[in-house]
């Protein structure tokens, strides 16, 4: 019809799903516009079933024990401490000394060279003997002159105190010839002296070595003028050889009683004592490190000059000590401490004082007794009261070892 409303287009109904009209679907119960069904219970009693099953088996079903953890022990093994250190070190003769002229001139000779061995009274370097020739020379001129004054001067006190004795003389005259023989006296003693300093000059002109030794470095070279006792060559003489080492200062108090041994880096299989002989009482300004020498003990040829030494510094410790891992130790603000596993396999903490730490290990002295566990891995993770499971980590390492020398 036209101008009326149109009404609006009926739409299908949709059926809402609940638990009610299930079980009227299934009771036969008929919904409106649809004829009744017979009821069927099988499902709901599917249902049901499935329900109970699981309840029951929630029922049933009891927790799963906790399974014990794993830990890596280490049995505590207390010892004799001793902090070791090493030091290189260069090996140098006991005496060395630098030789130079008693005299200056020029160098005309030096028929040595670095690393030469040279015997007592072997010349060295030799210097230009012309000018001390001359010295020499004039030096015997005078004391030839200074021996005739004396002789003149000799004969003329006689004379005169003949003539005294005779009373020809008078006796201030005879004084005069007295002081004038005792002047003449005087003379030639100095000019005695004179003469043995020319002569003892003219022979430092040859430099010769004052033991036995090896030439270490060479300082001045043929045509050089050297100045008086200016070092030409530096002489190592043989006999004790020591290790020259540098020392900090936390190892000033302890140097003295610590034990020593020194090994070369030639020859590493070696090992040599040694005895502290020098401690510099001042610090080198740059470095801030005292110079320490020790005497090698027993050394024989094969220990040379200039090789490089290292030096071991024991300072052993009257309390024993265990040394555990660094892993080990726990401190949760209250001190050092550390798991120890008692027998039932409980996990205590036992406070522990510790002495030192080291590079890989600290040293302990007290908290813990010998041939008892500690726990050295996974301390942050741990809390007492746990029951654990022991892994002792020395046979770890020793079949790790095993197994990877059979691959």
């Amino acid at each position: 019809m036209q101008g009326s409303p149109s009404a609006p287009l009926a739409r299908p109904r949709r059926d809402v799903f609940s638990f009610s009209s299930f079980i009227r679907h299934h009771r036969g119960e008929p919904r409106a516009g649809r004829p009744p069904k017979a009821w069927n219970a099988s499902p709901v009693l599917v249902v049901l079933g499935a329900a109970v099953l699981l309840t029951a088996c929630q029922a049933e079903t009891s927790p799963a024990p906790h399974a014990e953890r794993p830990v890596q022990v280490q049995q505590v093994a207390f010892e004799k401490n001793g902090i070791s250190r090493d030091f290189v070190g260069v090996v140098r003769a006991r005496y060395e000394t630098d030789l130079g002229f008693r005299v200056g001139g020029k160098v005309i000779a030096r028929p040595i060279n670095v690393g030469d061995r040279v015997r007592t009274g072997e010349v060295i370097a030799v210097l230009d003997p012309q000018d001390l020739q001359l010295q020499v020379e004039s030096a015997e001129a005078e004391f030839t002159a200074a021996t005739s004054t004396l002789a003149q001067a000799a004969a003329d006190l006689k004379r005169y105190q003949t003539l005294k004795e005779r009373g020809y003389a008078a006796t201030a005259e005879y004084d005069r010839k007295k002081a004038a023989n005792d002047e003449a006296e005087g003379r030639l003693e100095r000019a005695r002296r004179a003469l043995d300093l020319a002569r003892n000059q003219l022979a430092y002109a040859e430099l010769k070595a004052d033991a036995d030794g090896v030439i270490t470095a060479t300082l001045a070279e043929p045509g050089q003028v050297v100045a008086l006792g200016q070092p030409v060559a530096r002489l190592a003489r043989h006999g004790e050889r020591e290790a020259v080492i540098a020392l900090p200062e936390t190892w000033l108090g302890d140097v003295s009683q610590a034990k020593a041994t020194v090994r070369l880096w030639s020859d590493n299989s070696r090992q040599f004592d040694a005895r502290l002989r020098e401690l510099a009482p001042q610090a080198d300004p740059a470095t801030r490190t005292y110079a320490a020498r020790f005497t090698i003990l027993d050394a024989d040829d094969s220990v040379a000059f200039g090789m490089t030494a290292n030096v071991t510094l024991e300072r052993l410790e009257q309390q024993p000590v265990a040394r555990l891992p660094l892993a080990a130790v726990l401190n949760r603000g209250d001190g050092p401490s550390v798991f120890v596993v008692d027998k039932s396999g409980e996990l205590k903490l036992r406070p522990v004082t510790v002495t030192a730490f080291t590079q890989n290990a600290a040293l302990v002295t007290a908290g813990v007794a010998a041939g008892e566990r500690v726990v050295t891995l996974g301390v942050q993770k741990l809390e007492p009261g746990l029951k654990v499971r022991t892994v002792d980590a020395r046979q770890e390492r020793a079949r790790d070892l095993a197994t990877t020398s059979y691959r």
